[in-house]
């Protein structure tokens, strides 16, 4: 006998069939049925028709319908836990060192934009906080159980020496890149534990080149110094996101080191996404900068100096 199964989008579909219809084939195999997979013709929903004796079928179809309703369960669960306030405004609570808070009002929205939303770009100049706070949402977030594991990735690009001329293995030519994201979890987590993340796969940093290919489910995935980014580099990246699965992309738009500023990946993003819903844009500005009292004034001096040889222009 054959029955049918509606799936209702597209994230339904992934769950009952499973990356590269992996589930799909071990219901096949374990109930000893054949699904036959028929998608609407918006392409935004599909129909299982099952195929084999009546209790067979019926174990199948109550093995897809438990796996999907834990997934609504866990998706209510997480936003329960996702909107809720923080206390004392404070996002993560380090074993040793002062608890991690906003410092800035575009800080606070910043990170009520992570909670609350699964895409969220940002960008403004150094020292505003973006990669620090993004990983401490990224380990409040573990912490909460929202996400299994932590991966953070930056844009090779190379101003001044070439890599290749860099003494090393890859490993080492890279490292001096991703050194600001492994400083940020040090001084979060401390040695010990950082090295104990990465061990064992929950904690991940990697050059952007290495992300190709992948689909990251039940993640939170930073991208740091997009700005860096090719388009296509960038849409690459966007299309990693799998279920469950959280992004936070930053960037300096005043800090581009592609030899043509006009083709960054965070520019071009900014344009193509405005109007996606369920995408948040946050911008920070001198006055979010959080290092050196120097440091803002001299992003403003930087930033006259601009919008004064613009109109000589």
């Amino acid at each position: 006998m054959i029955k049918k199964l509606r799936l209702k989008n597209q994230e339904e579909i992934l769950l009952a069939l499973g990356t590269q219809d992996s589930k799909l084939r071990a219901l096949e195999k374990n109930f000893k049925v054949t699904i036959f997979v028929a998608y609407n013709d918006d392409e935004n929903g599909a129909t299982l028709n099952i195929k084999g004796t009546n209790s067979r079928v019926d174990k199948a179809i109550a093995k897809i319908q438990k796996d999907l309703s834990l997934n609504e369960k866990k998706l209510a669960d997480n936003l329960v836990k996702d909107t809720r306030p923080f206390v004392d405004n404070i996002i993560f609570r380090p074993e040793h060192g002062k608890p991690i808070a906003s410092r800035s009002e575009n800080q606070t929205v910043y990170i009520q934009s992570i909670f609350e939303n699964d895409l969220v770009l940002s960008y403004g100049p150094a020292g505003t906080g973006k990669t620090f706070l993004a990983c401490a949402c990224a380990l409040r977030a573990w912490e909460l159980g929202l996400v299994k594991h932590i991966i953070v990735t930056r844009p090779i690009v190379e101003a001044g020496e070439k890599l290749g001329f860099l003494p090393g293995n890859i490993e080492e030519k890279v490292d001096p890149y991703l050194r600001p994201i492994y400083d940020a979890f040090y001084t979060m987590l401390g040695a010990e534990k950082f090295n104990t993340l990465k061990y064992n796969n929950i904690l991940e940093i990697v050059p952007l080149a290495y992300m190709r290919g992948r689909t990251l489910e039940n993640s939170f995935i930073i991208l740091d110094e997009a700005q860096n980014t090719l388009p296509a580099q960038m849409k690459m990246f966007l299309t990693r996101m799998g279920i469950g699965s959280k992004m936070v992309i930053n960037g300096d738009l005043s800090q581009i080191d592609l030899p043509v500023k006009d083709q960054s990946g965070l520019l071009h993003a900014k344009e193509v996404l405005k109007k996606v819903k369920n995408i948040a844009f946050v911008e920070f500005t001198a006055q979010d900068v959080v290092r050196h009292p120097l440091v803002k004034d001299i992003i403003d001096a930087y930033n006259k100096w601009d919008k004064k040889q613009k109109r000589t222009l």
